[in-house]
């Protein structure tokens, strides 16, 4: 899997993509900055080195950084397997795999930063939800219990109908993620805590074992992979705080604490600042999901985002097509079917695109007081037909 991804590094693109470097444009509605394929919306301001023209310089020593490679995943419902790892890789359960960020890698962290995964496919030929977490352990642990731990969301992703049989054979994601380079580098947090990264993809082998030649009787689902790429291209994020909310917590309106009250879609979070902060910002990851017949991955939601009472954040998911990923949707499926379908169709039922990242959400806060402040998500127009679906949440906060 390394060399295939290797050949496709340019000089400041991690992974190739099915478009130009960085793939469809994200969605970027009111006022926050999305991450993903396409990456923020910043542009150059300046601060860091130029030609003179306003155009960054290349860093002349870019950093690629293997964290896990080529991880097998296993049937996320079935007990979990007892079966080799990758030299210094956690099995905590047959979708999620942990590795500690060493200290030699804590030294290669430049200014900038972005993620990279890779999905290879194995024994799972159906759309299923992945994500990248970063995991505060205590100094020197050897394992940790990964609730017991305070854990943050730093991407998302949704792997596309695959078959093991059928090039391609793997999918690339691309995250751009520089705000995530300080809390790697935050001396204060690695005096306490030893940084683990967290791999998660969730599988399920069933259709496969019957639809895809050669996956009889077997429960891997699928390879995965994850790397960063790192430089000095833009000046570096100014942040020293770090505050973990949620990761991947229920979102709907019909389970009790999945929401604020049974019957409404809103979502409250009470948080304390320790000190005054000269800047904050707010992370938010969520997707829509819910197959069945009017379901909610099917219907895109206007989604408001609320600080301290004030409107920070109103978005719509979804892309202006889903196309571009066809070429990695290589088992027959109902979601792309076997012609074209025009951005109109698309944008009439797709939240998210089988084989695409989910948009990281940052919400720009400013300055902030010590004390109680609270954030918000409504979708007031959530129906959860049936009484299925969820939104998962991840919030956390950066201040300075």
């Amino acid at each position: 899997m390394r060399s295939t991804l290797l050949r496709s590094i340019p000089c400041v693109c991690l992974l190739a993509a099915p478009l130009a470097c960085g793939g469809p444009q994200a969605d970027d509605i009111g006022e926050g900055e999305t991450t993903g394929t396409e990456g923020s919306t910043d542009t150059d301001g300046g601060d860091g080195d130029g030609d003179g023209d306003g155009d960054p310089v290349p860093d002349p020593d870019p950093e690629i950084i293997w964290v896990m490679e080529d991880v097998v995943f296993y049937d996320g419902y079935a007990a979990t397997v007892d079966e080799p790892v990758p030299e210094g890789v956690l099995r905590h359960s047959n979708s999620l795999h942990a590795i500690k960020f060493t200290d030699e890698q804590v030294a290669k962290i430049q200014n900038t930063l972005k993620i990279g995964v890779i999905v290879g496919a194995l024994c799972d030929n159906y759309d299923r939800i992945g994500a990248v977490h970063l995991a505060l352990v205590p100094k020197g642990a050897q394992t940790y219990v990964p609730a017991d731990v305070q854990r943050v969301e730093l991407a998302r992703f949704i792997t596309p109908f695959m078959n093991m049989n059928k090039n391609p054979k793997e999918v690339p994601y691309e995250f751009e993620v520089d705000s995530v380079a300080p809390i790697l580098k935050n001396e204060a947090l690695l005096a306490e805590y030893d940084l683990w990264f967290e791999l998660s993809i969730f599988g399920v082998p069933y259709a496969a074992n019957t639809e895809v030649p050669g996956c009889e009787g077997r429960i891997d689902t699928q390879l995965g992979s994850l790397l960063l790429y790192t430089d000095s291209m833009q000046a570096p994020e100014d942040f020293n705080v770090l505050l973990p909310l949620a990761i991947g917590e229920a979102f709907n309106n019909y389970a009790e604490g999945a929401s604020d009250a049974i019957g409404t879609t809103r979502k409250t979070v009470e948080f304390e600042l320790d000190a005054d902060t000269d800047n904050a910002q707010l992370v938010l990851i969520t997707s829509n999901h819910g197959a069945n017949a009017g379901g909610e991955e099917y219907i895109r939601r206007e989604h408001y985002a609320y600080v301290d009472g004030e409107l920070a954040l109103q978005y719509k998911p979804g892309r202006d097509t889903c196309e571009p990923f066809r070429i990695y949707n290589t088992q027959g499926n109902g979601i792309y079917g076997q012609f074209p379908k025009s951005d109109e169709e698309w944008q009439s039922f797709s939240n998210w695109c089988p084989g695409d990242v989910i948009d990281i959400r940052i919400i720009p806060w400013g300055p902030a007081s010590a004390g109680t402040h609270e954030f918000v998500l409504d979708v007031p127009d959530a129906t959860f037909v049936g009484g299925q679906g969820n939104f998962p949440f991840s919030l956390y906060v950066q201040a300075q």
